[in-house]
């Protein structure tokens, strides 16, 4: 198949799940064409099969904002007529699937089929918002498929929107190869030289991701035993966090690592993930975090619990509830044999259920009844 993706490129996970299915649809033999306004951050290597179309936003003096959904959609046109695109698979209904709407109009055909995958924030907030919601329903609607990253998102989308043609559920997905405890380049000694344990937080630290809880659940951590906090991202809760971590006088064991790429070498350096997030219609995260065998401390809100199956592969607790999950944290940290079943249920929940292997071929096989009008 001919396949243009459009994704947000920058570091979060719908970016990142979107770069990894085209890629790996690449690797199976299809032809993949990637069109947004910058190279994916995880598309760097190199594929015979994978191109990347930049969309370039023109500016004039009677636009206030930049038009980026007409740009997005003029470029879709031109690569879906050049390339013989068969479908464009869109991730986040606003602005990505209003274009490529206005692409297939522009065509005059019916191909490409426009596949849509929802990934939270563009239901639970964008598109639930009453200014946008007809217009994301009118998308959804036209869209030939869509697609949700989880039941709970699943579950949110019909509740919303009440579409003629109910969602397909299609996980995200870790390549368990890549993500493991003992994968190449592991730095633990860098970050703990006298044996410290290690939690871990990855995210783009906006107020969901309830940063200040990251740092409250560590503090409480460290006053049992030695530890060290590796934050990995950036946003705009960073500073009140490290703020907070000064206050409580852990500034030698907050380790703000900033945006990284290679985030397996870092994951494999974890004792546990902490993801106290108030609202997560999966945790990509939480997803890397159990392939690499690293039990997951977080709230059992959303798509988590489908993720991580509390008590398995982690421990849940309701939102806010930072005593417990330092509690939790500590059960684990405190009691090896435990420590030691929670690892291996979690790469095996990785493996056995969320696999790349396992999951691209259902994306392939939705593609395929799409293409054929089921």
């Amino acid at each position: 198949m001919k396949i243009g993706i459009t994704c947000y490129p920058t570091y979060g996970g719908s970016g990142v799940v979107a770069t990894e299915l085209g890629m790996a649809l690449g690797r199976r033999g299809h032809e993949v064409h990637f069109i947004t306004y910058s190279l994916p951050f995880r598309l760097q290597r190199a594929d015979v099969n994978v191109c990347f179309h930049e969309v370039q936003v023109l500016t004039y003096p009677v636009f206030e904002h930049s038009p980026y959904a007409i740009a997005l959609a003029a470029k879709m046109t031109e690569v879906a007529r050049g390339a013989g695109l068969d479908l464009l698979h869109v991730h986040y209904a606003i602005p990505h699937a209003v274009s490529a709407y206005l692409a297939r109009a522009a065509l005059g055909a019916r191909t490409p089929r426009i596949v849509t995958t929802l990934h939270g924030t563009d239901i639970t907030l964008v598109g639930n918002d009453p200014s946008l919601y007809p217009i994301t329903r009118f998308v959804l609607e036209q869209s030939d498929g869509v697609t949700c990253v989880s039941d709970y998102l699943d579950r949110i989308t019909r509740e919303t929107f009440a579409l003629t043609r109910p969602p397909r559920v299609i996980p995200n997905f870790v390549d368990t190869r890549a993500f493991r405890r003992d994968g190449p380049g592991c730095l633990r000694e860098r970050f703990a030289p006298h044996g410290e344990r290690l939690l871990l937080h990855l995210s783009n630290f906006r107020p969901v991701k309830r940063l200040l809880d990251v740092v409250g659940i560590f503090h409480r951590v460290r006053q049992r035993m030695p530890a060290r906090l590796l934050l990995v991202g950036d946003g705009q809760d960073r500073p009140a966090a490290l703020h907070l971590a000064a206050e409580l006088g852990l500034e030698k064991d907050v380790i703000f690592l900033g945006k990284q790429e290679d985030v397996a070498q870092l994951f494999c350096v974890a004792d546990l993930f902490l993801l106290p997030s108030s609202e997560e219609a999966f945790g990509l995260a939480a997803l890397e975090a159990i392939s690499s065998g690293v039990p997951v401390i977080g709230s059992s809100i959303g798509g988590i619990p489908e993720v991580v199956g509390d008590g398995e592969a982690g421990l849940l607790f309701p939102v806010g509830d930072v005593e417990g999950m330092a509690r939790g944290a500590l059960a684990l940290l405190e009691d090896e044999e435990r420590m030691a079943r929670a690892r291996l249920a979690a790469r095996a929940r990785a493996v056995t259920l969320f696999d790349v292997d396992l999951i691209v071929p259902r994306y392939e096989a939705y593609y395929q009844e799409v293409l054929a009008g089921a």
